[in-house]
């Protein structure tokens, strides 16, 4: 058993920090090999098994929008009862939540964008009119007593637009809030942030009246920054963070999005900082480990290459 990462807390940073698992959803959409049910559902019971708490299942987009998550009426019920484990679940439009709602998801998710380019690739509408279709799906939602994630990718820069001002993010994340999503999911779709540029958002954020505990950050590794903007989310107060088990991952719709922050990597990082996750990292490695073999190729994560090689 490793003693490593020896532990030294860091000053201005939260004592725990939840870890939203989006392996098994975001993790998985992208891959080109449709990826057997049985396999899926073996991940989610492995991913919780090594204390991870909130595990993103699966998405109730329509088959031809991701073909790999077809399946998730067949899926969803083969983890629905793992004990202490959030399970939310992607719903792009009131018939996605329909589904989810049929089978018993108590969190749901919708996924907007702070540009109008990838609004359009992505949902191929408008800012605005994806926020209009998204309302009813969130009042609806909360109605049912569900806890609503609201996701907005782009935030930090877009391969069609270049920079994404500050202030085009905050308005499109403040009506998001205002419809009622109880958290809201910073996506640095394409990895471009860098940690001056989160602190900048999240303080403009704060300033509009969106406070760090109503947030959650999703990093992407393109240019190797997303441990660090991590931790200048959290030096921020922000103690959600979303990462995919073996940097599994990518976007669809965005092609110089690569690997999600690897979950391997940050909770590496967080022991360090001496911050509660509540995950084994060698249970969890050995699952990124397992998955790889799945997939036929090695983990992304430099942490479960290191970890797993070991003697």
């Amino acid at each position: 058993m490793t003693t490593l990462p020896m532990a030294v807390r860091g000053e201005g940073l939260p004592a725990r920090v939840r870890i939203h698992e989006v392996g098994p959803r975001d993790g998985l959409q992208n891959e080109k090999s449709v990826v057997p049910t049985e396999v899926k559902a073996e991940f989610i019971r492995r991913l919780a098994d090594s204390g991870l708490t909130t595990v993103e299942a699966t998405s109730f987009v329509h088959p031809k929008w991701v073909p790999q998550l077809a399946d998730a009426e067949k899926l969803f019920p083969m983890v629905s009862a793992l004990p202490g484990v959030r399970l939310p679940v992607l719903v792009p439009n009131d018939r996605g939540l329909d589904r989810a709602l049929g089978l018993g998801a108590r969190e749901v998710a919708v996924f907007a964008s702070a540009t109008e380019s990838f609004a359009k690739a992505n949902l191929n509408r408008t800012v605005d009119e994806a926020l209009a279709m998204f309302e009813p799906v969130v009042t609806r939602g909360v109605e049912h007593g569900l806890r609503v994630r609201g996701y907005l990718s782009m935030c930090f820069g877009d391969p069609w637009e270049g920079p994404v001002p500050i202030d085009q993010v905050v308005g499109v994340t403040r009506r998001l809030a205002d419809m009622g999503c109880d958290e809201l999911s910073l996506g640095d779709t394409i990895g471009v942030a860098t940690p001056g540029h989160v602190g900048a958002l999240l303080t403009a954020l704060n300033e509009a009246g969106v406070p760090s505990s109503r947030l959650a950050v999703h990093f992407h590794d393109t240019y190797g920054q997303a441990l660090a903007n991590t931790l200048a989310a959290l030096q921020h107060g922000v103690s959600v963070v979303d990462a995919s088990a073996g940097g599994l991952g990518g976007c669809p719709y965005a092609k110089s999005a690569t690997g999600n922050l690897a979950t391997e990597d940050l909770v590496w990082m967080l022991h360090g900082l001496g911050i509660e996750t509540g995950v084994d990292l060698g249970r969890l490695t050995a699952t990124s480990v397992w998955m790889a073999e799945q997939l036929g190729r090695p983990s992304a994560s430099r942490t479960v290459r290191a970890l797993s090689h070991k003697e």
